[in-house]
């Protein structure tokens, strides 16, 4: 047996890009035939169990990231069985948006997967940051950018599709509207100076 947590299967249907809307009404016990990729998934997890400190993040994330993948594989009605986030409960919203800020999904989206109304989404996350979504995702987006340009020496062109934006020039747009400067002339504080 194992368990799947709502943090991490929330995150793995924002990377995929599921729809996760339809509600679960089937059996809470399913039965998963015997399938030779699970029994594989399985013994893989032998020497991790054996040895508890090495089935530590990231790993512990691809091993179950694995296990939804072969879970569907095999099984693919599962699926609304798995990202059925229709209880009637609240996750915290600050934990949840800053560990996803990055994905490019719809607001209404991230309300869903909070468990909350687009509604009732934007007026807790007003009340949690202080501005509205919108503009809160692009402000954490475009620091996150800043960041990786100038501490980590990365090209706008490799950073702006995995920080949520979905075209070089709106990032670039974007990017100058709020530093004053656009991300080429991105100060780097990891270059050698010039001493002559």
């Amino acid at each position: 047996m194992f368990i799947l947590k709502d943090e991490i299967l929330r995150e793995y249907a924002l990377e995929k890009q599921l729809d996760t809307g339809a509600k679960y009404h089937g059996k809470k016990n399913i039965f998963l035939p015997e399938n030779a990729y699970l029994k594989g998934f399985f013994d893989s997890l032998l020497p991790h169990v054996q040895y508890p400190k090495t089935l530590e993040n990231p790993l512990s994330i691809l091993k179950v990231k694995e296990a939804i993948e072969l879970l569907l594989l095999g099984k693919p009605e599962l699926k609304n069985f798995i990202f059925d986030f229709s209880e009637p409960h609240k996750i915290d919203l600050e934990k949840f948006m800053l560990a996803n800020f990055r994905f490019n999904v719809p607001i209404a989206k991230f309300a869903k997967l909070t468990g909350r109304s687009l509604a009732g989404f934007k007026r807790d996350f007003l009340k949690t940051f202080g501005i509205s979504p919108r503009q809160w995702l692009q402000h954490k987006r475009l620091t996150a950018a800043h960041h990786e340009l100038e501490k980590k020496n990365r090209k706008p062109i490799s950073i702006y599709l995995e920080l949520g934006f979905e075209s070089l020039s709106h990032f670039s747009y974007a990017f100058k509207k709020q530093f004053g400067y656009s991300p080429k002339e991105v100060p780097n504080l990891n270059k050698v100076p010039d001493l002559f």
